[in-house]
């Protein structure tokens, strides 16, 4: 009798904590979710008073539907899940590669290419995109493609901007010659490769520095998530979450190292101010479609203080 008294004990004991802590973590999921669901709304809203009434539903569809399909290759289908993807350079988009891959373990992914099946698709699926503070972008693409031994990046583009703007009429012609010699452009030269207007009239941007509203369309297709770097693990815990797949799949951690606002500083302290205010107009509307500020670079000499994110000064590379 003492026993089954203990083990009824034991038992009523489990089961008020069970119901307690099944209790808190209800509230802690909800109360994330009461923060989570107005900052998506504030996003895209923004997205929508930005875009205005430039152009009207009838008029989007035309334009997608006559648009080159290389203009539409960012946009990765699932068609198991009903999701499309519009991949950006620089914005964890390997990892979200990653994801779209194990969510279609037995069927590739693909992109849009038929384009009336497509319009359908773009009105039914739920499409999402993920941003990035502009200028970091930039610094995270340089970074990654001109600080390291880039064989593609450097006969591309290096070379060119080593000729064009550091006074280097014969640069090594290999990758290897160049890292072996430390030859490399600087970030000045890189944004004065950005702001030349013969840049672009030889070709568009290249992705990992091309405008993200020109990669994904944000005035043409309406987005039902828009997740930003700067709070990338929150973000996408919630979009596994609404598209109810949080139990078949984890993204993967992000990287620990962060930047800060002197980070930011120290790279465009060597560029002139005229340059970086030009550079701002040149990525305005990324700024503005995607809620980050007019960053102070703009007024001050030098980079005195950082764009600010949603998150607070503080970015992931």
């Amino acid at each position: 009798a003492f026993l089954l008294k203990g083990t009824t004990l034991i038992m009523i004991i489990w089961m008020y904590l069970r119901s307690y802590f099944n209790k808190h973590l209800l509230l802690l999921l909800f109360s994330g979710l009461a923060v989570l669901q107005p900052r998506q709304e504030q996003r895209k809203q923004l997205l929508r008073e930005m875009c205005g009434d430039r152009v009207t539903s009838p008029d989007k569809k035309r334009i997608l539907a006559n648009m080159p399909k290389n203009k539409l290759k960012n946009l990765i289908v699932d068609d198991k899940h009903g999701i499309i993807y519009c991949y950006i350079p620089k914005v964890a988009c390997t990892n979200w590669k990653r994801v779209m891959f194990v969510l279609n373990q037995n069927e590739s992914h693909q992109d849009l290419m038929n384009i009336s099946r497509d319009i359908a698709r773009l009105k039914h699926y739920t499409k999402f995109l993920f941003v990035r503070d502009p200028f970091v972008r930039l610094i995270s693409a340089y970074r990654d493609k001109f600080q390291r031994n880039d064989k593609h990046f450097y006969l591309n583009y290096a070379r060119d901007m080593l000729r064009k703007y550091s006074n280097q009429s014969n640069p090594p012609k290999s990758a290897d010659k160049a890292f072996a010699s430390d030859v490399r452009p600087s970030f000045n030269n890189f944004i004065q490769y950005l702001l030349d207007p013969q840049t672009e009239k030889q070709e568009p941007f290249e992705p990992h520095w091309r405008q993200m509203h020109r990669l994904c369309h944000t005035c043409l297709i309406e987005y039902d998530f828009v997740g930003h770097q700067e709070s990338l693990q929150e973000d996408a815990e919630h979009l596994l979450r609404i598209l109810k797949l949080q139990d078949d799949i984890k993204f993967p951690p992000s990287y620990d190292n962060m930047t800060s606002a002197s980070w930011v500083s120290d790279w465009f302290r060597a560029v002139p101010l005229e340059a970086r205010r030009k550079l701002y107009k040149l990525y305005e509307m990324d700024f503005k479609l995607f809620g980050y500020g007019k960053p102070s670079t703009l007024t001050c000499p030098k980079y005195c203080i950082a764009t600010q994110g949603e998150q607070g000064m503080v970015y992931f590379d």
